[in-house]
């Protein structure tokens, strides 16, 4: 007989609409609701981040993990990597949460040598596979961990040492086997110390040429072995390093077109990122949905009394709404999909409250797709704003926007008609009139 992790929830969680006052249901995400077409479970494609469910142990720089998980053993061994994802996969299936995504090291620790190393890995793989068979949760992206090794202190792609980028590459490689063995859908660029600290000892020009390089040769060996997944680039803008070369979208859009990537990969945006770059979340979305770059969705948020990234579970409705907006104006994130990216607070130190922190996340995004819907079935939004740049409908507008104007045109047209009619923004009459859908 099978060992139990969670037997605090002895069955699958369920919806059981708004009224319901269990802790353990969903009160709005209802998997085969249809939003705009799509079934929620087809829309979201809830992920969980392995890193923070199953890695995670609550410490902070001031002091031990608090993290009760009576699974761990406290060895890094290859037992206990396997141990896990029979803990990974319970609390998925129990969740229903579709997908997961991990980082390499995450899921198998490292050996004494790259080629242990490996081997570990596909051990691990292995047993993912097989789960993945036996449950239908699929991997929606992997990804390396190039951060966290003291090899990479100095950045990986951008180190200034060639060895470093070397094993870079060599465990690129190998996350990019193991992503396409196990069917993921995404491989994901995200540069944790890519960037600098001191100018005085860093050629950014040469730092920038070389991660430009390391995605070309990731996407050439992608070509090599037929992995079809999309490529991501995660845009974060500080912590680690003081500047990441990955500020925010406009930076990283700026860099694929630079180095003739733009259309090998697409952005993997996260919230709390958004907010340390001094940006909005739905700022973010909408700059990479312009320009058909939105590709998936760190979801979290962060803590406004805070300066760092909290990676904490998304529970306001208004982030949610706004984010849900925009998904459903690109029509949807397949390939990509929501992943949990979040951590329970270092207090929250029970294994059960995992399961309120995914739930929590699930039903807020379920409530913003809703009330996002329900203004776009109505229009509201999207009048006013055709209504605001309707003077670039026809007339001078339509020839600015055609290329044909020049500022000969222009003045000739302020000549005729003088001061310009100047309507008001109407942003609080705006805000009240989304409060009334929440």
């Amino acid at each position: 007989m099978s060992t139990v992790y969670f037997p605090e929830v002895p069955e699958p969680i369920r919806y059981e609409g708004p009224d319901s006052k269990n802790p353990l249901a969903f009160r709005h995400y209802n998997p085969d609701e249809v939003v705009e077409g799509q079934s929620m479970k087809d829309l979201f494609r809830f992920a969980v981040a392995y890193w923070h469910t199953f890695r995670g142990t609550g410490s902070d720089p001031f002091g031990p993990g608090t993290a009760q998980r009576p699974w761990e053993d406290g060895t890094d061994s290859v037992e206990m990597d396997l141990k896990r994802v029979d803990v990974a996969f319970e609390f998925m299936q129990k969740l229903g949460a579709p997908f997961y995504c991990f980082h390499d090291r995450d899921v198998s620790g490292a050996g004494a040598n790259l080629k242990e190393t490996n081997a570990r890995f596909d051990q691990v793989a292995a047993k993912l596979k097989e789960k993945q068979g036996e449950t239908g949760i699929n991997l929606l992206w992997g990804t390396a961990n190039l951060f966290s090794h003291p090899r990479y202190m100095h950045g990986a792609a951008t180190s200034p040492q060639a060895g470093v980028f070397a094993h870079a590459a060599a465990q690129v490689k190998k996350a990019i086997e193991v992503t396409q063995e196990l069917g993921g859908e995404n491989y994901v660029f995200w540069g944790g110390r890519e960037g600098y600290f001191n100018l005085y000892n860093t050629d950014m020009q040469r730092e920038l040429d070389h991660l430009a390089r390391f995605m070309h040769m990731a996407a050439d060996y992608a070509d090599e072995i037929g992995f079809k997944g999309q490529f991501l680039f995660e845009p974060k803008p500080k912590e680690p390093t003081k500047h990441q070369y990955d500020f925010d979208v406009a930076a990283c859009m700026n860099f694929l077109r630079i180095n003739g990537l733009q259309d090998r990969v697409k952005m993997n945006i996260e919230a709390n990122h958004a907010t340390l770059a001094g940006h909005s979340m739905m700022h973010e979305l909408e700059y990479a949905r312009i320009q058909n770059a939105l590709g998936s969705v760190d979801a979290n948020t962060g803590d406004a009394l805070l300066g760092w990234d909290t990676d904490q579970f998304p529970t306001d409705y208004y982030l949610t709404t706004q984010c849900m907006l925009v998904i459903l104006e690109y029509g949807g994130l397949a390939p990509g999909g929501l992943n949990f990216d979040a951590k329970v607070r270092r207090e929250s130190f029970e294994p059960i409250d995992l399961f309120h922190a995914h739930i929590g996340g699930m039903d807020a995004f379920a409530k913003g797709a809703k009330v996002a819907a329900a203004i776009r079935k109505d229009g509201v939004l999207n009048d006013f704003v055709k209504e605001r740049y309707a003077s670039y409908d026809d007339g001078l507008g339509a020839k600015i926007e055609a290329g044909e104007a020049t500022f000969a045109d222009c003045e000739a047209w302020v000549t005729e008609h003088g001061e310009p009619t100047i309507a008001s923004g109407r942003q609080e009459l705006l805000e009240n009139i989304v409060n009334r859908y929440i």
